[in-house]
């Protein structure tokens, strides 16, 4: 879910009852009516169905149609809107982080390396270069999997330095490792978007990230 979708979600929620609205339909067993929130919270249907659909259209909640009589066939009535708590996941950071990349990673070598037949350092090499060239192959495009990533990437006289790191507060703990995952992750966008993977270098510097593009201008 991207930076964009997150700050969606959470100027919807900006409203004070809109926050109640969720948090009513999250502690449902259930799917829960207009007619059931609005005689909850004691306000008109309008206004909670006004609220509901908001909440829905920034995806935190997802809508589906019952019928809440329990009968069915002719004279049953017409279904009711209902709502749920959506399972999408929104993550907001500014500057842009994606812990949950690097987590992902983590975990994919800890289960290639279980076996012992590689080392749990390669293994992360390989998922995250795997990675990388899932992610370069889906935007088709560097420039685009690096802004949407979080990188921000800056052209200067090199190339392009990458000036956010989206691992920052892990870096900070385990350097070595985040780094070198970090770097096989971008050899793999650069290989599926038809860079030379050379070009992506570890070049650590304090305030940005510790990978550089040379000799590719990247345009903001």
């Amino acid at each position: 879910m991207s930076n964009a979708d997150a700050i969606a979600a959470a100027a919807s929620i900006k409203d004070p009852v809109r926050r109640e609205l969720l948090d009513l339909v999250s502690a449902s067993p259930q799917p829960l009516s207009r007619d059931a929130a609005a005689e909850t919270l004691g306000l008109p249907r309008s206004t909670v169905a006004f609220h509901l659909d908001r909440l829905a259209a920034a995806g935190l909640l997802t809508v589906e149609y019952r019928r809440l009589t329990g009968k069915s066939g002719p004279g049953s009535g017409r279904p009711s809107k209902t709502y749920s708590r959506a399972p999408a996941e929104f993550s907001l950071s500014i500057p842009p982080r994606h812990y949950d990349l690097m987590g992902d990673l983590l975990a994919s070598a800890i289960e290639s390396a279980a076996d012992g037949s590689t080392n749990v350092f390669d293994a992360l090499r390989g998922a995250a270069e795997d990675a990388g060239r899932s992610e370069g192959a889906t935007t088709g495009s560097l420039e685009v999997t690096l802004a949407r990533t979080g990188y921000e990437p800056r052209a200067d006289d090199s190339g392009t330095v990458l000036s956010n790191c989206p691992f920052h507060a892990l870096v900070e703990k385990h350097t070595e490792v985040v780094c070198a995952a970090n770097h096989s992750f971008l050899c793999g966008v650069a290989a599926a978007c038809g860079a030379d993977p050379d070009s992506v270098l570890l070049d650590p510097a304090p305030g940005r990230c510790c990978v550089r593009i040379a000799g590719m201008m990247v345009a903001r």
